[in-house]
């Protein structure tokens, strides 16, 4: 046997069938040659490699979220959507023509210039998913290894759009992922948030902005992509936060019920329940205005937040304690809020956090005597009720 001296003999050495094959058209793309085709998982998994000179360390949370994302598609067959794979192949492999096909020894790997997050995610999934397999095995759990084989089966048949550089070098490597992770500008504020319509949040606002008779004076711009245009009183953005604070007291970044999973009927229930909300608040409030305070971004927050506290003490969301509530909001001086240039100076978390406590010190403290004895029915009975009904 002659000696073999580089890997390139070693590598000619190799039987036919150790190949693999990638189907794929070639082309120039700016002075690079390139092959561009779409791959399933379970090729790309034996195919990559990540160089550290190259790519950024992973970010756990990034990948949480990815992986979160993924399982969408597994656990309901929801749809998602993922930029191309971005591989350059050093040299190794060689491309056929006749047949436009683009072959790799089996110990050849191409390298990950971009998608690294999505690769990664895709292959902790799949390590996930095989030790339950191991585990549902061994305790026999038949049912159980047939629901984790479906969900292997459709990770690795995910078809990923993928384009590989043939010709470039490391350095160019490191410039191409410089430029596709630095000069792109993510989207923001409306059009973020619009295009996510999973989110119950998200689909409750659409639904509010677009069939609730109420938002009629309470227009929502519904696609500037940051902040708001001069004829609109709201964002969508802003109509989503004031939902959190209603339903759950809380700021957009702690929401906890803002998930991908909810019933149809949730949505309507909730529906009707804001349009009471914001029905309320034009019947006490001054005309809707830019120039009116109690219309600005951070006291709506605030109000939805503490209303949330007042109208969920019986555990459920009480309607005729809102309309009790809402009474109290034309005797609130709400010029006395900020103090100086509290305003403009305060960070927003913290401005939205001073309104909220001063709409409910105030309430506390001046609601027995605002409020008129003649409107005063007990927030736990029905409207058409009264205390002396009752007794």
């Amino acid at each position: 046997m002659d000696k073999i001296s580089s890997l390139s003999e070693l590598l000619a050495e190799q039987k036919a069938s150790s190949y693999i094959e990638i189907p794929g058209a070639a082309s120039r793309t700016f002075g690079q040659t390139t092959l561009s085709t779409t791959l399933p998982m379970s090729k790309l998994f034996a195919i990559y490699e990540v160089d550290l000179e190259v790519q950024r360390a992973i970010v756990p949370q990034n990948l949480s979220k990815m992986m979160d994302y993924i399982m969408l598609y597994l656990d309901h067959g929801q749809g998602i959507y993922f930029p191309g794979i971005i591989l350059s192949a050093r040299g190794a492999g060689q491309y056929d023509d006749a047949a436009n096909v683009y072959r790799l020894q089996a110990i050849e790997k191409l390298y990950v210039v971009d998608g690294q997050h999505r690769l990664a995610a895709f292959r902790r999934l799949m390590e996930t998913l095989q030790s339950a397999m191991a585990r549902a095995k061994d305790r026999r759990e038949y049912d159980r290894m047939e629901e984790i084989s479906a969900k292997l089966s459709k990770l690795y048949a995910f078809p990923m759009s993928t384009m590989i550089y043939l010709d470039i070098n490391a350095r160019q490597e490191r410039q191409l992922f410089s430029d596709i992770n630095k000069l792109p500008r993510k989207i923001g504020g409306n059009l973020a948030v619009l295009r996510e319509q999973r989110r119950f949040y998200h689909v409750l606002a659409s639904h509010l902005a677009a069939n609730a008779p109420v938002m009629k004076r309470l227009p929502v711009d519904m696609f500037t992509e940051r902040g708001k245009g001069p004829e609109y009183l709201f964002s969508y953005h802003l109509l989503i936060e004031i939902m959190i604070g209603l339903f759950e007291g809380r700021l957009k970044s702690a929401s906890r019920n803002n998930g991908y999973y909810f019933e149809d009927k949730s949505i309507e229930e909730h529906l009707k329940l804001a349009s009471f909300y914001f029905e309320n608040l034009l019947k006490y409030l001054p005309e809707p205005e830019k120039g009116e305070l109690c219309w600005t971004e951070n006291l709506q927050i605030a109000m939805a937040m503490f209303f949330h506290g007042e109208v969920t003490k019986t555990g459920t969301f009480n309607k005729y304690a809102l309309e009790y509530v809402a009474k109290i909001l034309p005797h609130i001086e709400w010029d006395s809020i900020y103090t100086g240039d509290e305003k403009d100076r305060l960070p927003r978390r913290s401005r939205i956090m001073k309104a909220y406590q001063y709409i409910k010190d105030f309430f506390e403290e001046h609601h027995l005597f605002l409020i008129r004895e003649s409107e005063d029915y007990d927030p736990l009975m029905p409207k058409s009720s009264t205390k002396e009904d009752a007794s």
